[in-house]
């Protein structure tokens, strides 16, 4: 087992996992930027290093500060969280150049499914469903419509780099084409140094489920089941529950195996998702894999009762998974609501600033997972997440109650957050009857 780990991360995360190493006896490094420098979770580190300043580009994306850092602070691993250089295969690269272990898949792993085209290419070998589209990258506008008129329109135009929703368009036909394209492949390489765009059938209001795996070095590779990630909006996630609500056994057994199937395929290891879209006749298709630890990944945390964050550091240190398929049995139903420093009523706009006071909430079956305190500033500069609220109960409807009870009981004041939206989504009856899809909430919002 490592002694000491690096984290290659801020936050809600970083906090994770260094209560997580705690448990298991490992010193942990923080680092931080100078937005960070204060931060209350930093003093739970057994050292903290500033890598720059303010700018994720300057700093927690500086590959060379985080080695750098690594090696004053005497580690034997990185945990790169999620986000960053979670998915950097060539940070992955760089450490084992550097004899320094990487708390996640392999590099040559990662770019067998960080790439979303190759990603599909790989599904289809290893007989996973994808939506049917364009067989590799699409080079001119004039290949686009061709493609898309042989699968049929709408479709949806995707970067083979992207994530967020950022580089997808919708096009309902040629002259929508032609727009998409540019403004997606324009998009696609502002934010990703990449203007790989490829071409799906669109799905009409699907749900977005999603596969979380597990595998360990010596060939284990196990699903903890699913989650039900459809309530989002714009393509970013509001609401993660598990077990999907509304997926048949039959299909839901298809899906893990087909999860599995893949992470096999792959070579992969570590914690990963899997992720899907389903169609309103219970179809599902491939859609990426995210090769690290999710946001939402305690929601499978409560369901199976397995530390993912403990279970990648020992995978990671080469032990083998003391769990067969067998043992992960889910119980209860989960949710999570990502509190966001957003105000909803101003179309979602950020709102950093200084917490004057915060009240989790608590009580059975509640969990809060954040980094704020009183007085802490939400810096400008990074992700807005304040914090995690998880809830686990027997029931889904005992589930929505417990969640709505805890919202009402979070106080977070001196700034704005999307509790509101949260509550309003659990107030909705096509939530209460599962009648969810990943258009629901602006639907709902545009009422």
């Amino acid at each position: 087992m490592f002694k000491r780990i690096l984290i290659a991360n801020r936050g809600e995360i970083a906090l994770r996992v260094i209560r997580a190493c705690r448990e298991l006896g490992i010193e942990t490094v923080a680092i931080f930027s100078e937005a960070d420098r204060g931060a209350p979770y930093l003093e739970l580190a057994d050292e903290a290093i500033c890598v720059g300043p303010a700018r994720a580009a300057d700093s927690y994306l500086r590959i060379d500060r985080v080695i750098s850092a690594a090696e004053i602070g005497n580690v034997q691993a990185i945990h790169p969280g999620y986000g960053f250089l979670s998915e950097n295969s060539h940070f992955a690269e760089v450490c084992r150049s550097c004899d320094i272990g990487f708390i996640g898949p392999t590099p040559e792993a990662m770019q067998r499914v960080g790439d979303k085209n190759s990603a599909r290419e790989l599904a289809r070998e290893a007989g996973v469903p994808t939506v049917p589209g364009s067989q590799g990258l699409i080079s001119s506008e004039q290949e686009a419509v061709k493609v898309a008129r042989e699968i049929g329109f709408p479709v949806l135009l995707k970067a083979t780099a992207g994530g967020g929703g950022k580089g997808m368009r919708v096009a309902a036909n040629d002259l929508a084409l032609a727009s998409a394209w540019q403004q997606a492949s324009a998009e696609a390489q502002a934010a990703f140094g990449n203007a790989g765009i490829y071409i799906e059938r669109y799905i009409e209001r699907p749900r977005h489920v999603e596969i979380q795996i597990l595998g360990d070095q010596h060939g284990t590779m196990l699903h903890l089941w699913e989650r039900d990630c459809s309530t989002q909006r714009r393509h970013q996630k509001l609401i993660e529950e598990s077990p999907s609500p509304r997926l048949p056994q039959e299909i839901r057994k298809k899906m893990c195996e087909a999860a599995v199937r893949l992470a096999k395929a792959a070579g992969y290891y570590s914690a990963g998702t899997v992720e899907f879209i389903v169609d309103q006749q219970d179809n599902f298709y491939f859609i990426e894999v995210n090769a690290r630890i999710q946001v939402e990944h305690p929601v499978s945390e409560m369901v199976t009762g397995i530390d993912l964050v403990k279970s990648q550091i020992r995978v990671a240190a080469g032990e083998k998974l003391e769990l067969t398929q067998q043992d992960i049995v889910p119980r209860g139903h989960a949710i999570e609501c990502r509190i966001n420093a957003e105000d909803p009523a101003a179309n979602f706009r950020p709102c950093p600033g200084r917490i004057e006071r915060i009240i989790p909430p608590g009580g059975f079956g509640v969990r809060w997972d954040s980094h704020v305190t009183t007085g802490y500033v939400v810096p400008p500069h990074y992700d807005s997440l304040v914090g995690k609220l998880i809830v686990h109960q027997p029931t889904r409807r005992e589930a929505i109650e417990t969640m709505t009870r805890a919202l009402r009981e979070l106080r977070v004041e001196g700034i704005k957050t999307t509790v509101p939206i949260h509550l309003e989504v659990l107030a909705n009856t096509a939530f209460h009857e599962a009648q969810v899809d990943t258009t629901f909430v602006e639907r709902m919002l545009a009422k």
